[in-house]
């Protein structure tokens, strides 16, 4: 089967969009920029093993209100 370079491509840059807006997402919740977050996030994306590797660490980073509470 063969896979043209143009299917990748598109594969690829909805996978990077799916995971930036999952970035930005978390990075509400958890960072003081989310804008930041989500644009890191779109281009770990664009190598989809980083981008995953980027949500795990996000998705374990803890809270920002619970971390403020503590303090």
């Amino acid at each position: 089967m063969e896979i043209n370079v143009m299917l990748y491509s598109q594969i690829i840059f909805i996978i990077a969009l799916a995971i930036g807006a999952v970035s930005y997402y978390l990075g509400r919740k958890k960072t003081k920029q989310p804008m930041l977050t989500g644009v890191l996030g779109f281009f770990l994306g664009l190598i989809p093993i980083l981008g995953l590797i980027y949500l795990i660490v996000l998705v374990r980073k803890p809270e920002l209100a619970a971390s403020t509470a503590e303090a």
